[in-house]
């Protein structure tokens, strides 16, 4: 056991997450929240093998499991008709194959299991971070109180608009993607008549597409209805929006689309942004984690598994190293997170332009590309295939 003491700004699922794992390598471990209280509004989300794995060893598995959806297929669907482009097995056949299962959450059910499974009094709400400032023996964290907690390390999961990065490296503003995506939940007994499936189901179409899911153990359909949008004025990024504008920018699609837009009591409207990949995440005693250094579009569902890894990995580098070996630890967790991320964040771009070819000769290819497959795609397989915490380590000293 390192002992170190740690101190995790943000308190989200990929800070919460961390925590976990940063405990359960026997570091001294405090989480800052800036909030209040941590809501999440009307949003679902996608955790696949290469995450639940992680969290079952953090002995989650049974508060995962009773508060998750578990799908049978990822599916992609045409736009007007509806017609199935390829269907790939999940539920039984992935956790089999990957030794863990693919789950749907509504967000705010996957923070509460994993704040709920920190140690008592290590979760600290209504902190906000305005400054660190690296010291002699490790690093100081300012909050607007003017209190300060002294630390070996301090990891920055405060999000996309991270304080602890803007610390770090300056403000640079995240880049507006095009995209804007319109969100919420729908009673799944609203839809009944429907008799949909526990998947994963994609509707792609020209400049936007659909997804849909249940989550909350099945009784809410969750929706992520993605159109382009040549600027986004607003200074939120997350407002409350329209329904019924939502149901115009998919005016011509699928009717079971609007089945679903139709059910919803309200939605949110969603601005998607992203970074191009850092080449450092981290000075001194002091490094990112999360959308605080890699954020991505949804376009892989991996945003959040993607940061349970960084906790995992942070957690290995850092196991058995005592304040001596900390910075050494913190290059090596880089090195070994950033090519991943990276790689995940490029596809993820790559998906927008895919995923909203107009009809035509390049949107015929991908059809029939996606149509051929059998099978989980190699990509998905390889992402669900990574083990976080088997990688080669560095020495401890």
């Amino acid at each position: 056991m390192s002992g170190l003491k740690i101190t995790v700004v943000g308190g989200g699922i990929g800070g919460a997450a961390a925590a976990l794992a940063l405990t359960r390598a026997g570091c001294d471990v405090h989480v800052c929240e800036q909030v209040a209280s941590k809501t999440e509004v009307g949003a679902g989300i996608q955790v696949s093998p290469n995450a639940t794995r992680l969290l079952h060893r953090y002995g989650l598995a049974d508060a995962l499991r009773a508060r998750a959806v578990k799908p049978r297929h990822i599916e992609v669907r045409r736009w007007d008709d509806g017609r199935i482009l390829s269907r790939e097995e999940l539920g039984d056949v992935a956790e089999e194959a990957f030794g863990a299962p693919y789950y749907h959450f509504h967000r705010a059910d996957l923070l509460s299991i994993l704040s709920d499974a920190l140690p008592t009094g290590r979760a600290h709400s209504g902190r906000r971070c305005v400054d660190v400032v690296q010291t002699k023996d490790g690093a100081r964290t300012i909050f607007d109180d003017g209190s300060t907690i002294d630390s070996d390390v301090v990891v920055g999961a405060d999000g996309i608009h991270s304080v602890v990065r803007k610390i770090l490296f300056g403000d640079e503003r995240p880049r507006f993607s095009g995209n804007v995506a319109y969100r919420g939940l729908a009673p799944a007994d609203r839809l009944a008549h429907l008799r949909l499936r526990h998947n994963a189901t994609n509707w792609m179409g020209p400049g936007g597409h659909f997804v849909h899911y249940f989550v909350s153990g099945g009784r809410f359909v969750n929706f992520v209805a993605v159109s382009e949008q040549a600027k986004w004025e607003r200074e939120s990024w997350n407002d409350r929006g329209e329904i019924e504008d939502a149901k115009k920018c998919f005016a011509g699609w699928h009717p079971q689309i609007h089945e679903i837009l139709g059910a919803v009591d309200e939605t949110f409207k969603w601005a998607l942004f992203d970074r191009v990949p850092l080449s450092r995440w981290g000075v001194g005693r002091v490094t990112l984690l999360g959308d605080a250094c890699h954020p991505m579009l949804p376009y892989m569902a991996q945003g959040a598994a993607q940061s349970i890894e960084d906790g995992a990995t942070l957690a290995a580098c850092l196991a058995g190293i005592g304040p001596s070996g900390v910075i050494e630890a913190l290059t090596k967790y880089e090195e070994l997170r950033r090519p991943r991320t990276a790689a995940i964040q490029l596809a993820a771009r790559g998906n927008a332009v895919t995923f909203h070819l107009p009809d035509g000769a390049e949107q015929e290819k991908r059809d029939i590309e996606m149509s051929a497959r059998t099978g989980l795609s190699p990509r998905r397989a390889a992402i669900f295939g990574f083990d976080a915490e088997r990688l080669q380590i560095m020495p401890q000293s």
